[in-house]
């Protein structure tokens, strides 16, 4: 990818950590997202500008009972991982598209675009500080989580005057670790049309937490959504959107205002063009899904997303009726997994100059 590279910085200020946590880290046994990195990125909106760019160690930040962010959430983030190859070189996936996709979540919730070179120059310098943190290996990345918070002392229901932008990393290992089981939604509503189920917003997922809570409760690991209207239609699973392999057509929903346009959606579709296997975006029926399943031409479902990457799915229930799906050959979410992730390590040709070193 074709942007400008910083080693050093001119622009953000860096205090270094005096002796770093990594060696206190166990890297084959943690859980994803509960561990971090020895630094973080903080910036601040003040009077109408981005001011005070700081890589810092990794602490705690001090807000007021009274910040906007407590009482009307705007809060948006994004989802990026840095990978390392085997010849310890460290590349980022699509981070034009996290850039593009966090400042569209910013607008819909009325909060103030961050600029792209700042943007780079944040991520690169942080990652290449803690460029240790990215280990080499099956599975293993870095979750690189920018985000945004209002930070304006006041609890008055109008858009903040103050913000905070930060950058936040964790070592990664696999996100689900088995095939899910899943419960297609009849009642409770991700998103709805004029809403902000496009956007990475916070609330969008603090609002999935309860119907997913009845689902685990139930056996079930997660919710595949349907549209907010009728609850006829298909939309994402989860914290993925969703693909379905009827025949040998991969199917899975247009981009909406209710579904989030996801990186690895994108990148998968053009891997599966790239594979010469037929790719429909379209609107799916659930009772079209229900009897695909029964007569057989339903060979897979999968969810993609950065933390998940493709996670297949092997069961799903609607209305107390349930259907598995049988192990196949030729997996498509295994096929597109596996070029996925040559791609993302330096191990494919990056025929569509996705990387992006570090």
């Amino acid at each position: 990818m074709n942007f400008i590279r910083f080693i050093m910085s001119k622009k953000i200020q860096i205090t270094r950590i005096e002796k770093s946590k990594i060696n206190d880290i166990d890297f084959n046994n943690f859980s994803f997202g509960s561990v971090f990195t020895d630094h973080m990125f903080e910036c601040d909106f003040i009077n109408g500008k981005w001011v005070n760019p700081t890589i810092k160690p990794y602490q705690p930040i001090s807000i007021e009972p009274s910040a906007s962010v407590l009482h009307y959430g705007q809060a948006i983030f994004e989802g990026m991982k840095a990978y390392k190859d085997k010849n310890d070189e460290v590349w980022l996936f699509r981070p034009d598209q996290n850039f593009e996709r966090i400042n569209k979540s910013a607008v819909r919730m009325a909060m103030p675009e961050f600029p792209e070179e700042l943007f780079y120059e944040a991520l690169t310098n942080l990652i290449n500080i803690d460029r240790d943190w990215v280990k080499y290996g099956d599975g293993r990345s870095l979750y690189i989580r920018p985000f945004v918070i209002g930070n304006e002392y006041a609890i008055q229901a109008v858009p903040s005057k103050n913000y905070k932008f930060m950058i936040i990393c964790a070592p990664a290992t696999l996100y689900y670790t088995k095939k899910l089981k899943v419960i297609v939604a009849d009642k409770f509503s991700r998103a709805a049309s004029g809403g902000v189920g496009f956007a990475k917003a916070a609330g969008n997922y603090a609002g999935q937490f309860y119907p997913t809570k009845l689902a685990n409760d139930e056996g079930f690991d997660q919710v595949i959504w349907t549209d907010a209207n009728e609850h006829s239609y298909l939309e994402e699973a989860g914290t993925m959107n969703i693909f379905f392999r009827i025949n040998d057509s991969l199917i899975t929903a247009p981009t909406t205002d209710t579904i989030l346009d996801g990186v690895t959606r994108k990148s998968l579709i053009q891997i599966a063009k790239d594979n010469g296997i037929n790719v429909e975006i379209k609107k799916l029926k659930v009772e079209e899904l229900k009897n695909a399943a029964k007569n057989g031409s339903l060979k897979e479902i999968f969810g993609a997303g950065t933390a998940a990457v493709v996670s297949q799915i092997n069961a799903f229930q609607h209305k107390g009726e349930l259907f598995e799906l049988k192990e196949i050959d030729n997996s498509y979410a295994e096929k597109l997994k596996s070029n996925l992730v040559g791609i993302q390590t330096n191990q494919l040709t990056d025929r569509h100059n996705w990387r992006y070193k570090v």
